[in-house]
């Protein structure tokens, strides 16, 4: 769900019509959210702009960006904001004294850019850390870590486990725009030119069911929750993906803008308390995620 590279913008194929289930039937209102909540806000810090976390709490209201992604943050089908990032920053606002949210929806690939034109104060959709976004943006602490999976269709039928398996059965691969996903697959010997990129994991789900493709990678998450209702598809197993060689599980973690880093720094401080007290995994449990998931890895490690 985190792309390799720095300007998160893919081409999205051609003939891929996107169409809503009712497992994400909550999307509809997107469009509506997202003309009410994209005005742009007031600059967060540098010349005239003050303290970001003073400004929120006099405001009383954060705006997060999200990208309508379930689990990770998206509305859902009473229009309410909810998903694993929007509902621990919920947690963590409140305790630093801000007590709203507002969700602002946009595409995956405009977070960062949204983010760093002040569409919105920070970026809530579980997006992965990679060193090309740490040149860009700054980042709270992971609070997941995910290996991959893949949906398939009912029975898996040509067997398809890891990207080694898809490239050896050559098999169609599909994934989501700006989807860290795109670099698994490539690692595994793919050229970018032959995935098919498409705009969520609903129009994933779709292709594989109408066997347009023969596999959407996605997180583990995102996988298991997307297919356990479909008649026609299934998740794969979770797997780790292979980076330069290696098993590479990617960390999800807050966005900020790189002049917020009190603001930052404070959410860093109350994240660590709810891991250390267990409440981050009761918070988080409920969207799919497993212990196992859980993770102490540092923002700083993962920037290299």
């Amino acid at each position: 769900m985190a792309p390799p590279h720095g300007n998160d913008v893919h081409t999205n194929r051609p003939g891929h019509r996107r169409t809503r289930r009712s497992v994400l039937a909550g999307l509809a209102s997107l469009g509506a959210l997202g003309a009410a909540g994209c005005t742009r806000v007031a600059t967060a810090s540098g010349k005239g702009g003050g303290d970001p976390l003073e400004r929120l709490r006099a405001l009383g209201v954060v705006r997060l960006g999200i990208a309508g992604e379930i689990p990770f943050g998206y509305i859902d089908k009473n229009g309410q904001l909810t998903g694993e990032a929007p509902e621990l920053a919920k947690v963590i606002f409140k305790r630093l004294g801000v007590d709203r949210v507002q969700p602002v929806p946009t595409e995956f690939g405009s977070l960062i850019p949204g983010l760093k034109s002040q569409q919105f104060d920070v970026v809530a959709a579980g997006m992965y850390v990679t060193p090309d976004r740490c040149e860009q943006v700054i980042f709270a602490d992971p609070d997941y870590r995910m290996p991959d999976a893949f949906i398939v269709r009912k029975g898996n039928p040509l067997g398809l486990r890891t990207y080694a398996d898809a490239l050896r059965r050559h098999a169609r691969v599909a994934t989501g725009t700006g989807y860290a996903q795109i670099q698994h697959a490539v690692e595994a010997g793919y050229k970018e030119d032959d995935l098919v990129i498409v705009p969520d994991q609903v129009a994933g789900l779709n292709a594989v069911e109408a066997g347009r493709v023969d596999l959407f990678a996605a997180t583990a998450v995102t996988a298991r929750l997307v297919a356990q209702d479909s008649a026609k598809a299934e998740s794969t197993e979770p797997f780790v993906a292979l980076v330069d060689g290696k098993p590479k599980a990617d960390g999800g973690a807050f966005a900020f803008r790189p002049t917020d880093t009190r603001l930052r720094d404070a959410f860093n401080a109350e994240l660590h308390e709810l891991r250390r007290s267990g409440e981050l995994f009761r918070i988080v449990r409920r969207f799919g995620f497993s212990k196992a998931e859980m993770t102490t890895m540092t923002a700083k490690e993962l920037c290299g």
